[in-house]
């Protein structure tokens, strides 16, 4: 069956993982893989997830099935996470999903299902995936302004102008916080334009949020989303535990529906999941239930989810001072202003290929630079390098 089929191309950020693997050079540095580091350069289990997972371990007496939209009070506690206390839950509609991935292809498959005509329009940049499940899906997609190189900052004007196109039932895909690749977020002020707008065109926002808390606080970072929610009728999210909880691998995510229909869009949402993948994971969804509904352990991992947040800020701060001090002008002070994981650094992909050929620095092709991946000892070497390369 597989003898004239030609693979596909390596998904870019996946290769890249692979090639720094491979590299022997002890100086390295990884800012391209999207996973949070410590200044030591590990990724660390949380100490309120190791706490869950032991009182798990100790009471759960069977793995048996949970139900296909998986656990009602993991559910509750990601509406409220996600959404707060202003929205009543028979309003919102939930299901568990394989990690964020899953619950942005669930969103996109669900949209597809029920209105196969609508446009999905995505920021540029954005994260590949989105086009990508797009694309595989056979769904009509069109791109609106976002990002400003020049500035460092939201194309405001750009945004409003190209999404004030969007139809009614159109898809608007927004990032809830932390802007990947970008790391340039929306102000309230923004959040408040595109509901404004959303309400003129009958459009319907599709909030990503992969990083909430890692921005400016866990409701902070929501308060974008629960402004959509609480003036529109409809809203699709698409929520990810991998960087907040630092579960990667146990892939927990969650669709969460905005809808005065929420008995039909639970129907639809289990029919997806059955179809899909049937049960969703239960262990890091259930992790995540006894962590939010304990107040000690939701103190233990606030407090450090609030360390990691500082500290990527450090490291923002760090690299745009030297930056500073080794090119002599302000060209990079935008990165202390973003917020989350990552920036555009203003490489083209051959200064990209530099920066990893010549000096081990890996950042993804566009430029996409992981400021989590920084330590306090590379930061002076990999400004020197950026100065000299980027120049």
């Amino acid at each position: 069956m597989f003898e004239t089929v030609t693979p596909p191309e390596p998904d870019k950020i996946i290769r890249l993982m692979g090639m720094f693997a491979a590299d022997p050079r002890t100086d390295k540095v990884d800012l391209g893989v999207g996973v949070y580091r410590t200044a030591e350069g590990r990724t660390p289990v949380m100490a309120a997830v190791k706490q869950a997972e032991r009182a798990i371990w100790d009471r759960q007496d069977t793995k048996g099935y949970v139900g296909l939209l998986g656990d009602p009070g993991y559910l509750d506690a990601m509406r409220r996470l996600i959404l707060g206390d202003g929205l009543p839950a028979s309003r919102v509609a939930a299901a568990g999903t394989p990690g964020g991935t899953g619950a942005v292809r669930q969103v996109l498959e669900t949209v597809r299902r029920l209105r196969p005509d609508v446009t999905v329009w995505i920021s540029d940049p954005t994260w590949p995936n989105h086009p990508a499940i797009i694309d595989h899906l056979g769904q009509k997609r069109q791109s609106y302004r976002y990002y400003d190189p020049a500035t460092g900052g939201l194309d405001r004007d750009g945004m409003l102008a190209d999404l004030g196109r969007a139809k009614a039932g159109d898809l608007i895909l927004l990032h809830g916080c932390c802007h990947n690749p970008t790391g340039a977020d929306l102000t309230r002020a923004d959040w408040q334009a595109v509901a404004d707008l959303c309400v003129a065109t009958g459009a319907i926002p599709f909030v990503d949020m992969a990083y909430q808390g890692f921005g400016d606080g866990v409701d902070e970072d929501a308060a974008g989303l629960r402004l959509l929610a609480a003036r529109l009728p409809e809203v699709f999210v698409a929520a990810s535990c991998s960087k907040n909880f630092g579960l990667y691998r146990e892939r927990v995510g969650a669709v969460l529906i905005v809808t005065d229909a929420k008995p039909a869009a639970d129907g639809v949402l289990a029919g997806m999941n059955r179809q899909n993948f049937a049960f969703p994971p239960d262990h890091g969804a259930r992790v995540v239930q006894d962590i939010l509904g304990d107040d000690a352990l939701a103190a233990t991992w606030r407090a450090e989810l609030e360390g990691m947040r500082q500290g990527m800020q450090a490291n923002r701060r760090a690299l745009a001072d030297a930056l500073r001090a080794a090119t002599g002008s302000d060209r990079f002070g935008f990165l202390a202003a973003h917020k989350g994981m990552f920036s555009l650094i203003g490489a083209t992909p051959q200064q990209v290929d530099i920066l990893r050929d010549t000096h081990g620095i890996y950042l993804v092709g566009d430029g996409r630079m992981n400021v989590a991946g920084l330590t306090p000892d590379a930061v002076p070497r990999v400004a020197q390098v950026l100065a000299q390369v980027l120049a």
